[in-house]
């Protein structure tokens, strides 16, 4: 028997969509459908399930894929009545030959799957967790659009007539923003129509398309910099009220702290730092044959907040004498720089996972 079935009579298995949920209640014990419901995605539907579930049993799980997504509205609905709700990465899915495919087989399938696992996630909770999801990804958005934008005023610049080209020559790229956004598009085409009495010619139209073009790009680049900087500043306030130790750590600031804090969510939902590292990507995975001993890169995970050990990981080896000696010691050992920063992200993991754990002292 699994242990979800040791612990409730029903499971509740939710398919969700943007607009509707469907949902199949599962007995624990047979695994048999005894019921079946289809609800709108809003407050009343979320009435409607729970009360579905009062008619079966109040010894219930409830098991979502997508309780970040879809079914944000609802975990957040079923953790306000206390409810038992078990997250479920990705629900097994046989092939499916003939074609068997629909809200309810799937709703089904999560309440079987999660009564067969032995071990189960509880989904991320908690105002202070979403509003740090939030601004991150805002903040990530907002610089990969300011990259792409850096990147387009090279791309224009190199295309450039020679008169606009010859302005950002040399240049670094920064320099170059402030000479694109310091640009007078319309000044320029009058000043050539004063200088001749002559009608435009196309090179004049390129020009001053490509002034207009440029000085659009770094605006646009000012604009995305200053949206970064102003989620950067939110996520800092929300981490020291919050976790304010964690900025106690070496290599460990703001952005970091928050990849971590969004993944980790709250106390219990990893059971152990070996989970917490699974959960960053960070375990060790064996890779061994015959007389050779070794371990392989672990590609599964949160990779946000792997790539936050890994920054951890990079600033330490660079900064703290520790962690340098540790990295030289190993490698005398025979241990590649690529295996040395696997180790130190899996002993990075263990010490936030303990530092999480411990009461907050905000």
């Amino acid at each position: 028997m699994s242990m979800l079935a040791e612990l409730v009579e029903v499971v509740i298995g939710v398919d969700t969509h943007k607009h509707t949920h469907t949902a199949a209640v599962v007995d624990a014990r047979t695994g048999a459908v005894i019921d079946r419901v289809t609800v709108t995605a809003d407050p009343d539907g979320y009435t409607e399930l729970v009360t579905v579930a009062d008619r079966h049993s109040g010894l219930r799980a409830w098991a979502m894929e997508g309780s970040g997504g879809y079914g944000a509205g609802l975990a957040r609905h079923l953790s306000d009545l206390d409810e038992m709700v078990v997250e479920l990465d990705r629900p097994v899915r046989p092939a499916r030959r003939a074609g068997a495919k629909s809200d309810l087989i799937d709703a089904e399938r999560a309440a079987r799957d999660a009564l067969a696992r032995t071990k189960l996630a509880q989904p991320k909770t908690g105002a202070e967790r979403a509003a740090l999801q939030m601004h991150t990804t805002a903040r990530r958005a907002a610089v990969e659009a300011a990259s792409d934008a850096q990147r387009q005023l090279h791309a224009l610049v190199v295309t450039a007539p020679e008169a606009v080209r010859a302005r950002f020559r040399g240049r670094t790229t920064r320099a170059m923003i402030t000479v694109a956004e310091r640009l007078r598009p319309q000044a320029s085409a009058a000043t050539r129509g004063a200088r001749s009495a002559q009608p435009s010619t196309g090179t004049d139209v390129e020009v001053l398309a490509a002034l207009r073009v440029l000085k659009a790009l770094a605006a646009r680049i000012r604009f995305l910099e200053a949206e970064a900087a102003a989620h950067e500043k939110a996520i800092l306030a929300l981490v020291r009220s919050w976790r304010p130790d964690l900025l106690a750590l070496r290599g460990v600031g703001p952005i970091v702290a928050a990849a971590v804090l969004t993944a980790w969510s709250h106390p219990g939902r990893c059971r152990d730092d070996a989970a917490f590292a699974m959960l960053a990507g960070a375990a060790p995975i064996p890779a061994s044959s015959g007389k050779t001993t070794k371990y392989r890169l672990n590609r599964s995970g949160d990779r946000q907040l792997n790539r936050a050990l890994h920054t951890i990981a990079l600033s330490r080896l660079q900064y703290d004498p520790a962690t340098r000696a540790y990295a030289d010691r190993r490698r005398a050992q025979g241990k590649t720089d690529r295996e040395i920063k696997r180790c130190l992200k899996r002993y990075i993991a263990r010490q936030l996972y303990r530092q999480l754990e411990a009461p907050s002292p905000a």
